[in-house]
């Protein structure tokens, strides 16, 4: 019955995605959609197939999650069959396209597109047709509805807005703590630059607002002025990754470009670098250190702030070479996950065994909490 529903399924479904321009899966099940990859296997110690569909591998964060999410998912008996959509959204739905019909009994989804819900209601839409638990997790599916349309849907991840207070708080200390020696060319005023990760995503979003509003807070309080963008004729206060996959090499490439105009010689010097993500912040990081910044001990440092507090990140950190970030816990977002596998494991409701977890009211949202990082946390 359960393959019969899932070839109906897999009409249906590719209907959808012809009506909204995507293309369906063309590939054996045993296969993941073209362009993308597939890790994993069948289950080994596990009845249960359980399905992971990753926006991108490439994402470093997301890396420590998964890395995380198959340690621990091994150890209950399933092997996660990984899917890595690259970035693209028709990919990841062509993914879990091919996982249903091959017979899929949980999906477990970072969804690539977030500026849109629609996506993410195709994928509840097939999972309800096919009697599929879906979990989605870090990359927020905003629309409640969304969750709310089926009673074996749930998402898993932070609370947007509170890495962007936490980040903000953090600068405008360390500012307040620091102000002369960050105020390089003495103006009384600290110049900036926020690099953005993605356009319309819920997390970019709340970072880029509230890191600089709760900073500047701090400081007019203090009796200082506001922070200043290094661009007074930018449209927008901040730089984006184009891509919207929160690159190294995007804060990196941008850096490398306005160092050009923005130093110390010509008296414009960027004072501070505010970024949605420690990926960014390491490119950043990468780029000052080639002009002879944040090299150590002796040298001008450049505060750069971060969110993840990635291993790597740390490091910096713990050297002085990057000021602070902010904590998300990719071993408590795959344990969370996991509490609700383990419920789908066992036959009971989704949703079971989550009180001792932040749960949205009215929606079966789990929210998992930030924290601080700087030279003088603890691993």
């Amino acid at each position: 019955m359960k393959k019969l529903l899932a070839l109906a399924l897999s009409a249906v479904l590719a209907l959808s995605l012809a009506a909204c321009g995507g293309t369906p899966a063309s590939t054996p099940a045993s296969t993941p959609a073209s362009g993308a990859t597939s890790e994993g296997g069948a289950a080994a110690t596990s009845d249960m197939r359980v399905d992971v569909f990753y926006y991108d591998f490439s994402d470093v964060y997301i890396s420590t999650v998964r890395a995380a999410m198959d340690e621990q998912l091994k150890a209950m008996g399933s092997e996660p069959n990984n899917w890595d959509a690259a970035g693209s959204q028709p990919t990841q739905t062509d993914q879990v396209n091919t996982a249903i019909t091959a017979g899929s009994d949980l999906l477990i989804v970072n969804i690539v597109e977030t500026a849109t819900s629609a996506p993410a209601q195709d994928i509840v839409n097939a999972a309800q047709t096919a009697g599929i638990p879906v979990i989605f997790f870090n990359r927020e599916v905003a629309d409640n509805e969304v969750i709310n349309s089926y009673d074996k849907c749930a998402f898993v991840g932070t609370n947007a807005p509170d890495a962007g207070h936490m980040q903000g708080e953090m600068i405008g200390n360390y500012l307040l703590a620091n102000y002369d020696t960050v105020d390089l060319n003495g103006d009384g005023t600290i110049s900036y630059v926020m690099f953005k990760g993605q356009e319309g995503n819920a997390e970019a979003e709340a970072r880029t607002q509230y890191a600089v509003e709760d900073a500047n807070k701090l400081l007019t309080e203090a009796g200082k002025p506001e922070l200043s963008y290094y661009d007074a004729s930018a449209s927008t206060k901040y730089l984006v990754d184009t891509e919207g996959k929160w690159s190294a090499k995007a804060a990196n490439d941008y850096m490398v470009a306005l160092l050009g105009s923005y130093n110390e010689d010509n008296g414009n010097m960027v004072e501070l670098i505010i970024c949605n993500n420690d990926g960014m912040a390491e490119g950043a990081i990468s780029a000052l250190q080639n002009v002879g910044y944040n090299n150590g001990e002796g040298t001008t440092i450049i505060p750069v702030f971060g969110v993840d507090a990635t291993d790597s990140a740390k490091a910096l950190i713990k050297a002085g070479n990057m000021a602070g970030s902010i904590k998300q816990d990719a071993v408590g977002m795959a344990s969370t996950i996991n509490t609700l596998v383990k419920n789908v494991q066992d036959g009971a409701e989704l949703m079971a065994n989550t009180d001792q977890f932040v749960v949205d009211e009215g929606v079966a949202k789990i929210r998992v909490p930030y924290a601080m990082y700087d030279a003088t946390s603890e691993d």
